[in-house]
């Protein structure tokens, strides 16, 4: 089957978790700038949350620019993201409104930890779709900077319970790894329209 449904399925469930997360920024209880000062938090769990679907949705996009079809177990794996993903405007609001408390700094991690294991999956099961000589086989390679951010995250989430700023840390780190673009896909692309 076309790729063309699952993606705009995709980018509407992106659409939704980003409108969520939003809905969750309450106005102040005041007129004066302190007023805002309770809200600190919140926001930047919301700006590092929606940093974050902002890289799944920039690396699906370039994920699924290199396949041609899916299958029913694509459609599954996608899902499988795309529900770990679904809970980040949840955990947003927990880490948001406790900002720092263990529980709510594990949890978010967590999420964070299963999306990339997620995502991991739905490559692999779409290489297998694609061939090992496909595109998207050829773009994605070993996925150091994918298995760098699992490690982390894998070490982040116990850390919470002993230095939850330190977990914090570490979770703003993997996404500034990730601000820089991954360009193997588009690279990859670029080679085989110049090679045609």
């Amino acid at each position: 089957m076309t790729k063309g449904r699952m993606e705009a399925f995709s980018d509407g469930v992106f659409a939704v978790i980003i409108t969520i997360m939003v809905l969750e920024l309450k106005s102040p209880q005041g007129t004066t700038l302190a007023a805002l000062k309770p809200l600190i938090p919140v926001f930047f769990s919301y700006v590092l949350s929606f940093i974050y679907v902002g890289i799944y949705w920039n690396n699906h996009h370039h994920l699924l620019q290199a396949v041609r079809f899916v299958a029913g177990d694509v459609l599954w794996a996608n899902l499988h993201l795309l529900f770990w993903l679904s809970l980040i405007p949840f955990a947003t609001a927990w880490v948001g409104g406790n900002p720092l408390s263990p529980w709510p700094v594990a949890i978010y991690g967590s999420l964070f930890l299963f999306a990339s294991i997620a995502y991991f999956i739905l490559t692999k099961v779409l290489i297998a779709h694609q061939g090992a000589g496909s595109l998207l086989a050829a773009s994605v390679g070993s996925d150091r900077k994918g298995a760098v951010s699992t490690i982390i995250y894998t070490v982040a989430v116990p850390l919470a319970f002993m230095r939850p700023w330190m977990s914090c840390a570490l979770y703003v780190l993997v996404a500034v790894m990730w601000l820089v673009p991954d360009r193997r896909i588009e690279k990859t692309l670029a080679k085989r329209a110049e090679s045609e």
